[in-house]
């Protein structure tokens, strides 16, 4: 690692310890040249798949678009930013573990549909206008009845499973 105050090439780590939930490791350096210290970060390079558009072009995948799209659904709505940043970590995760090199956008549309149900159904009936492309009114009526025949979010976190292996 490179001193960022002479340029040294030559620096030793004198402290190390985890940092963001484990998720980093945090390193403290000190300069074998000029003697000053200074502290890096490591963490691990998750590489997410590029998005097959529906045009069947290809884009990296784009964090900010998919915070956009969450943002916009649930502007005005009584949701935490914690909860919106743990939406969206669920769905890059999701993404990285399926271990797909390219992943369709629809697939995307699709788990931001089930994360924004389970954040705030105002937020999920926007989105899902915009991403079903809905037409007219029977659209809006069609999804707001299968909305009201589903158990609500409350409703689910309290249900008992049937099965052993049956989870929310």
């Amino acid at each position: 690692m490179r001193c960022p105050f002479c340029g040294e090439s030559e620096t030793k780590v004198i402290d190390s310890r985890l940092a963001h939930d484990g998720d980093q490791v945090r390193r403290r350096r000190e300069c074998t040249s000029c003697s000053d210290r200074f502290t890096t970060y490591e963490y691990p390079e998750l590489i997410l798949p590029r998005v097959v558009k529906g045009s069947g072009s290809r884009e990296q995948f784009s964090e900010e678009k998919l915070r956009t799209g969450i943002t916009r659904a649930l502007e005005k709505r009584p949701v935490k930013t914690e909860m919106i940043e743990e939406a969206i970590n669920r769905i890059k995760h999701q993404l990285i573990v399926a271990g797909e090199r390219e992943v369709k956008s629809n697939k995307i549309g699709k788990l931001v549909l089930e994360e924004l149900n389970n954040l705030d159904v105002v937020a999920y009936i926007r989105f899902a206008s915009v991403y079903l492309d809905f037409k007219d009114s029977d659209s809006f009526r069609e999804l707001l009845e299968s909305i009201e025949k589903s158990p609500s979010v409350e409703l689910k976190k309290h249900q008992i499973p049937l099965l052993p292996d049956e989870e929310d």
